[in-house]
């Protein structure tokens, strides 16, 4: 299986990353970044690209892919909705646009949340974007998959990139045995959500599209 991974040097692209370069069935993972990761693998090759409006440059690795997991993402605090639109839509839809044209076999998972609003039309500006983005998605000629976490815990050195949240992470760690017992339908880990989006590289559009953290933590305790 050959994938692509966009985001790959965030907290959850982290773990999609580490899950494709340990699982047999994936034999190249590209990796689209605008700085070089700090990881050598003899499966990972590294696309160092800039322009995530414009594949142009890069279109030609772009072929015969199996699976693309889009983990690229920011939060919307502090941010217009113009901007968070720029990152958030129009990013996630150039990728799918240009991963697709040469690979009609494609799956592509991505990496929404939980509370997306797929009416596009309630209060909260990230769920409104999130929604739109998922439903442009799921009308691509393509398998797609909109995974919708709610907390998740960080694991096998994954970590924010922001300063800030890796603080939070460090602070709340203790939060996640207990959340699973009280609440197991609304937490996951990297590493569930990275090898749940393989198997749903192996689905081949079977399941649901739309998978919250109970058929996210299923998924990925399935896969070996």
């Amino acid at each position: 299986m050959r994938v692509i991974v966009f985001g790959a040097s965030g907290m959850v692209g982290q773990g999609v990353l580490r899950a494709c370069l340990l699982e047999p069935d994936v034999t190249e993972v590209l990796a689209v970044v605008r700085i070089p990761l700090n990881s050598e693998h003899p499966k990972l090759r590294q696309l160092v690209h800039t322009d995530f409006t414009d594949y142009t440059a890069i279109q030609g690795e772009l072929k015969n892919l199996d699976a693309c997991f889009f983990c690229l993402g920011v939060t919307s605090v502090g941010r217009r909705e113009e901007e968070y639109t720029r990152i958030t839509y129009d990013y996630t839809l150039a990728a799918a646009h240009a991963v697709s044209a040469g690979s009609p076999n494609l799956t592509f998972a991505y990496v929404s949340g939980v509370g997306t609003d797929s009416t596009e039309r309630g209060r909260s500006m990230w769920a409104r974007v999130k929604g739109r983005t998922e439903n442009a998605l799921l009308a691509m000629p393509f398998n797609a998959y909109m995974f919708r976490p709610g907390f998740i815990q960080p694991r096998n050195g994954a970590s924010a990139r922001v300063p800030v949240y890796r603080l939070l992470y460090r602070l709340t760690g203790w939060l996640y045995p207990v959340l699973l017992r009280l609440t197991p339908r609304h937490v996951t880990t990297t590493e569930h959500l990275g090898r749940a989006m393989i198997a749903t590289a192996r689905l081949r559009g079977r399941g649901p599209a739309v998978l919250y953290s109970p058929e996210i933590n299923r998924l990925g305790a399935e896969v070996n």
